[in-house]
């Protein structure tokens, strides 16, 4: 190639990749024109009435702004009110009461771990540092009632740090961060659908398109109306677990053959926007399956309650076979994938309890019990004997099994999967004993929207913040990186949506 050839073809691949850059901006670029007339102003929109969102309009609120929530579906909460209710508390009274030894940096590092060190590492530690204050910030603030006797442990935790709310529900949280809005005078406003947002020539974000009285999932419901936001517009319209189209895109695996935990509502709609408007997005490809999931419920349900609280701290988990396959503690991907490997060679992931393990659970959350065992959710047995022959696993190999398990609970080690053995686990010897199918579904997007500290968006063309534009919760990724650890997603929403609420604010 001569030099004059040469030169053609660096000039030709420059212009070549200015026009891509030039077809990537407008491809970014705004659907929605700033209207030459705003129906109505604010000083601050969030979008999404979860746990992030009612937080973010809280400390807006009381910073002075003049606040509105939209929420698109006909109730509030999204998925937060119908979440377990367990939230990340490392420090608080639980966790010395029960003499658990607890830090900081520990927290940190299990989240770390957990996501494969895809995490943000400061953003990971204003989680951890926060807390203890963030659990006292629910109790003092807005009122939150915990069980101030139980603590538990969800898997890739290395000791039990979550405590529970209750009613034994993320809406135990939620009513009260409701309640808190129409003490402060914010507006949550339902079947109010964001359909565009809105950057004006400048880049910043200046309101959004919506449709009042939309009537999910008819896009085209609803009366079009003009928001501008004075100061910012915060985003925590949560995961899309719930869209199977979308998230198949992400990780082709998940089918609708999967059922998932989230409420209809846990759609791709302002991701698809968010990407439109120049928005970038990382990780949106880690989704994770809770693996604790009951078939016999729709949703979430509440059967992940004794498969986690009583089987997996305080009993165990079995293939049909009678054998153990998975450290019943681990991180959720580790135990989905490994409970997916026992489903392809036609076997079922069974978890298993006695009386000992089922009177913990009952104590964290009084009444449940009974809420499993008769509607058959969780099935009793007086022996082991009936237990093993109502799942079709051979007798002799559970309780070879069982021997292993209790072996580990008098030396508090698990030499077979490393499980972490509590103070208060004993060994399963007698009945009455208690069992359920566990199958994982569909449960939360790790991955999102870019944030920086103050939990501004990025743009995805010069990683800068746009103006106006913040988001905080399940919309965001970069925090959890290639597994979230349960219990921290009520921690991760509410830290970051008071931060997103006091920064939009100023």
């Amino acid at each position: 190639m001569t030099n004059q050839s040469r030169r053609s073809f660096l000039q030709g691949s420059i212009v070549g990749a200015a026009a891509l850059a030039s077809a990537s901006v407008v491809q970014a670029a705004p659907r929605s024109k700033v209207p030459a007339k705003w129906d109505e102003t604010v000083d601050v929109i969030v979008v999404g009435s979860g746990f992030a969102g009612l937080a973010a309009a809280i400390e807006a609120r009381k910073a002075g702004a003049k606040v509105v929530v939209l929420e698109k579906m006909p109730t509030p909460g999204g998925n937060s009110i119908i979440n377990g209710g367990i939230l990340t508390a490392t420090g608080c009274p639980q966790q010395l009461k029960h003499g658990i030894k607890d830090s900081v940096d520990l927290l940190a590092q299990d989240i770390l771990v957990a996501g494969a060190y895809l995490n943000d590492p400061a953003k990971v530690r204003v989680l951890a540092e926060h807390a203890l204050s963030n659990y006292e910030w629910t109790v003092k603030e807005l009122g939150v009632e915990y069980n101030l006797d139980a603590i538990g442990q969800e898997g890739g935790h290395s000791v039990p740090r979550y405590v529970f709310t209750k009613n034994g529900s993320g809406s135990g949280i939620v009513r009260k961060e409701l309640d808190k809005c129409k003490e402060l005078g914010v507006e949550v406003r339902l079947r109010a659908y964001v359909e565009h947002i809105i950057r004006d020539d400048k880049g910043r974000v200046v309101g959004l398109e919506v449709r009042e009285g939309y009537r999910f999932p008819k896009k085209d419901s609803g009366k079009v109306k003009f928001i501008a936001a004075r100061k910012g517009v915060v985003l925590c319209y949560g995961g899309f677990s719930a869209d199977v189209k979308f998230r198949q895109m992400h990780d082709p695996k998940l089918t609708d053959k999967f059922s998932t935990t989230n409420q209809p509502g846990a759609t791709g709609e302002l991701w698809r926007e968010t990407y439109n408007i120049g928005c970038a997005q990382i990780q949106n490809d880690w989704i994770q399956c809770g693996p604790w999931s009951n078939p016999k419920e729709k949703g979430m349900g509440i059967g992940w309650t004794f498969t986690q609280s009583a089987a997996a701290e305080y009993g165990l988990w079995v293939n049909t076979k009678g054998q153990r396959f998975v450290n019943e503690l681990a991180n959720r991907k580790v135990r989905a994938d490994a409970i997916f490997a026992e489903e392809a060679k036609g076997l079922k992931a069974v978890a298993i309890a006695n009386q000992y393990g089922a009177d913990k659970l009952e104590a964290a959350r009084p009444g449940i019990m009974k809420k499993l065992v008769e509607p058959n959710i969780v099935s009793k047995y007086d022996t082991l004997e009936a237990l093993a022959k109502d799942f079709n696993i051979p007798l002799d190999e559970l309780k070879k099994t069982l021997a292993q398990v209790n072996e580990s609970a008098k030396t508090k080690n698990d030499k077979p999967f490393g499980r972490y053995i509590n103070n208060e686990f004993k060994p399963l010897t007698e009945g009455p004993w208690y069992a359920a199918i566990t199958s994982p579904k569909v449960h939360h997007c790790m991955g999102g929207l870019l944030t920086n500290m103050k939990g501004q968006v990025l743009d995805i063309m010069d990683q800068e913040p746009i103006p106006g534009l913040y988001a905080a919760g399940e919309a965001t990724g970069g925090i959890h990186g290639a597994v979230r650890l349960g219990s921290c997603a009520i921690l991760d929403c509410l830290v970051n949506g008071r931060i997103c609420g006091q920064e939009v604010a100023k």
